[in-house]
């Protein structure tokens, strides 16, 4: 197993990777969709993309207990360092090798106030390359931007991206975006939470497929894909 992504509800994943285990935005404790108790799993890394509420989640308690590193930008690491947490700094275009793989944070188009009204720094993507060398996009919460198809270039196995209109890229943004990005697959999330972001992902995988080459797969919340 090169790796496994769980789908977890919202904007929340969990990934396996190289015997690491990572969580991504763990929204869980006030999220109607999230069957994950963030008393008991398991994390090694989390990974924030930015401060919203519903992203950085229960980052705090989780990394408490388990002593998980946090990878996130300067500006919340710097408020999750002030409560005794252990992270890693990084900023967008910046990449490190860490222990599950190579992770650089891109560019997203949003906000990232954090839930105290802190100034939570500029919101970001991860592009993960795995230690077996499959390239992930994890979009986070951001609107359509020209620079995905750079991120393309690298080469991408899979790419999850938000299609819940609103407040992040739509449906035809989204598919948009995959025309640029070109994955060999991509996963829709950050819709469906509540009625002001529902959409409808299997039309959107239709159209995907009808015009690209990328197989989209619609996971429910608590499914996974298992890569290859």
């Amino acid at each position: 197993m090169a790796f496994r992504l769980t789908w977890i509800g919202h904007a929340s994943l969990a990934l396996e990777t190289d015997g690491y285990q990572l969580l991504i935005d763990p929204y869980f404790s006030q999220n109607p969709s999230a069957q994950v108790d963030p008393a008991t799993v398991s994390a090694d890394y989390i990974l924030v993309t930015h401060g919203h509420g519903d992203h950085i989640g229960d980052t705090v308690q989780i990394a408490e207990r388990t002593g998980a590193t946090v990878i996130t930008n300067a500006e919340i690491s710097g408020w999750l360092r002030k409560k005794g947490l252990k992270v890693h700094a990084q900023h967008i275009g910046g990449g490190f090798k860490h222990p599950f793989g190579y992770l650089k944070l891109t560019l997203a188009l949003h906000g990232s106030g954090l839930p105290d009204g802190t100034y939570g720094g500029n919101p970001a993507g991860f592009l993960l390359t795995t230690n077996a060398g499959e390239k992930l996009y994890l979009a986070g919460d951001t609107g359509l931007f020209g620079d995905m198809k750079l991120i393309g270039e690298e080469g991408i196995t899979l790419a999850v991206l938000p299609i819940g209109d609103n407040y992040t890229m739509g449906p035809d943004d989204a598919l948009r975006a995959v025309k640029m990005l070109t994955p060999e697959f991509v996963i829709p999330i950050h819709y469906n939470t509540f009625g002001l972001i529902a959409q409808d992902p299997d039309a959107w995988a239709a159209r995907v497929e009808a015009e690209t080459n990328t197989k989209a797969r619609v996971l429910k919340p608590g499914e996974q894909v298992v890569y290859p």
